[in-house]
């Protein structure tokens, strides 16, 4: 049987996670929102999780929300993992590091499965769907928040324009993201009932498209390609895609828009 694509560097994923993990509360705005999001989704579930992990915790957005709602009588205990070791640091609870490619968990042995943000940069998608339902008991629930293909789309149009302008051609410098259409039936080959898919389409603006980066970059959520773009992206092409960007996009205050588009999939483990 063949295997998927490499799409993604695992490794240089989790020491770009390592290397945010510092000052990643400066820009987890889009975690808590997706985290809040997933919480909400579980208050009026009227039914207990004894055992829920977070396969993308960072810096523990999920739980913060949960402990803030009602939902968090039900749910009894939260395992917090994550690639990155350095994000699971300085707080209490249960943690563990894991790759959500590999998951370690027995059989039909969580209730709750949960996942923020972290499954865009996954290589197969479908099979570490159905490595989480497999782990879920009968019945369990499946919640992941995900970037979808709009995302960043000013930055690609951008880049794209700066390159082919400066150098006759343009290569990959934004990660390619899921299509909300197809997102349903991802959960659907997963062999999980009752998928639901629903997109979240989220316009974040900035003084400059550099402070855009910056917070990517803090985000831990810069490109991790394994197939990355031959040339270094240089300064005359940033500053070229600066300007694109502005000039394209830029709102009549100056400030320029960046959109992000969160998908979020639900999704039950079948009872037999």
């Amino acid at each position: 049987m063949s295997q998927p694509p490499r799409l993604f560097d695992r490794a240089l994923h989790s020491k770009r996670l390592d290397r945010a993990a510092k000052g990643f509360r400066n820009a987890d705005f889009l975690h808590r929102r997706a985290a809040e999001d997933i919480v909400e989704r579980l208050e009026p579930i009227l039914r207990d999780f004894p055992l829920a992990v977070d396969l993308s915790a960072r810096a523990g957005a999920f739980r913060e929300a949960l402990d803030k709602s009602d939902a968090r009588a039900r749910v009894a205990g939260v395992v917090e993992a994550d690639l990155s070791a350095k994000m699971l640091r300085g707080r209490g609870g249960m943690r563990l590091v894991l790759d959500a490619e590999r998951l370690p968990f027995a059989p039909a042995s969580l209730d709750l499965i949960v996942s923020t943000l972290g499954f865009h940069w996954t290589n197969d998608v479908v099979g570490a769907l159905i490595q989480a339902r497999l782990a879920l008991k009968p019945d369990g629930l499946f919640i992941a928040a995900f970037f979808g293909g709009a995302t960043l789309t000013e930055l690609r149009q951008s880049l794209v324009a700066a390159e082919s302008e400066i150098l006759g051609g343009a290569g990959a410098r934004v990660s390619p993201f899921a299509d909300p259409v197809d997102a349903a039936g991802l959960l659907q080959r997963a062999g999980f009932a009752q998928p639901v898919a629903d997109v979240d389409k989220v316009a974040v603006t900035y003084a400059h498209p550099l402070k855009l980066l910056a917070d990517l970059r803090q985000m831990g959520e810069t490109s991790v390609l394994t197939d990355r773009h031959p040339r270094p992206l240089t300064r005359a092409v940033l500053a070229r895609a600066a300007e694109i960007y502005v000039q394209r996009f830029a709102a009549p205050d100056g400030r320029v828009p960046a959109t992000f588009e969160i998908i979020t999939l639900t999704g039950w483990a079948p009872l037999s």
